[in-house]
């Protein structure tokens, strides 16, 4: 399984409705956090060891309405 963060940019006032999507329509993502800064929300994706994150976050996030842009950090190890 590869965890992979992602954090995304809203057009303005839509940071809302652009989480909910997320959340609804992406089994993949696990997780979605608004913030603050330059970013609108975080997410945590899992996916499978076989599936391309370029793809993923391509095709599947950036096309959400209302997302402007994107930044994706790859995780290696999970530390508890």
């Amino acid at each position: 399984m590869q965890t992979i963060f992602v954090m995304v940019k809203c057009e303005l006032g839509r940071a809302y409705a652009v989480a909910d999507m997320l959340v609804q329509d992406i089994d993949q993502v696990s997780e979605v956090h608004s913030t603050s800064g330059q970013y609108d929300l975080l997410l945590k994706c899992f996916l499978p060891d076989d599936d391309d994150i370029g793809h993923f976050v391509t095709e599947r996030i950036q096309t959400i309405p209302g997302i402007k842009d994107t930044f994706t950090l790859i995780a290696f190890k999970a530390f508890t």
